[in-house]
């Protein structure tokens, strides 16, 4: 081979490897999340007893979401982080102390086992079109008229293998998801509406929910205060 060819199947070979590391390279740690109820270290001094007394007074937000864990579960690959955190701010925002989760909702398993295979298929195309004269006799085989037209253009076929390549890998990767759980339970699907959740909607899905949870736990405190009442009139 010549150093054209050589650099023609090293490239693709070395772009490959970078792929099959990234896909199952595992995922880095989630970012740890700053504790608020903790005091500023640099607003006091070590011994000041000023610092006691604020670190007591300091406390998590308390408001009508506290509580409440909403988790947006968005395709990554489909550029939908944007989106979603326009929405957990949104939710933050509308109502204090609830917990957004953003995560990620990957396709079914057959297409990210074909998103897998695409890089093979790649690399095994274009080692073909590089070395199929002696490929093709290995396997009994004489070499088609097509490969010889494809080879005729070598460039742009190799081109167009590895841009179709990656199209297809990026389509296999993405879920096309953007949906919404409350408390675990599904109140918006993206998947079922084909379609986006307006601002005004969502915050009306989840603030629908919030008020119900805090009027269950309430009648269960007057249910739980009754029956304190009349154990202790029965003792009395």
């Amino acid at each position: 081979m010549d150093r054209v060819q050589l650099v023609l199947v090293g490239l693709p070979i070395l772009l490959f490897c970078s792929d099959v590391v990234t896909l199952f390279a595992p995922l880095p740690p989630a970012a740890p999340q700053p504790d608020q109820s903790r005091a500023d270290p640099l607003a006091f001094q070590p011994g000041d007893p000023s610092a006691a007394d604020a670190s007591g007074q300091e406390t998590q937000v308390e408001g009508p979401g506290s509580g409440t864990t909403v988790e947006l579960k968005f395709c990554a690959s489909c550029s939908y982080r944007g989106n979603a955190m326009t929405m957990k701010r949104m939710l933050e925002t509308s109502f204090p102390g609830i917990h957004v989760v953003l995560e990620n909702y990957p396709p079914p398993f057959p297409k990210r086992a074909l998103s897998k295979a695409v890089p093979l298929l790649q690399v095994g195309a274009m080692a073909t079109l590089m070395a199929g004269d002696q490929i093709f006799p290995r396997f009994g085989m004489v070499p088609p008229p097509w490969y010889y037209s494809l080879r005729a253009n070598r460039f742009g076929t190799m081109a167009s293998i590895w841009l179709f390549g990656n199209f297809a890998q990026s389509f296999l990767q993405s879920s096309g998801a953007f949906e919404v759980y409350c408390d675990g339970q599904l109140v918006f699907s993206k998947l079922s509406e084909q379609r986006f959740p307006s601002e005004l909607e969502l915050r009306e899905l989840i603030g629908n929910r919030i008020p119900a949870k805090h009027i269950v736990e309430d009648e269960n405190l007057e249910k739980d205060m009754v029956l304190d009442d009349g154990d202790d009139a029965t003792r009395d």
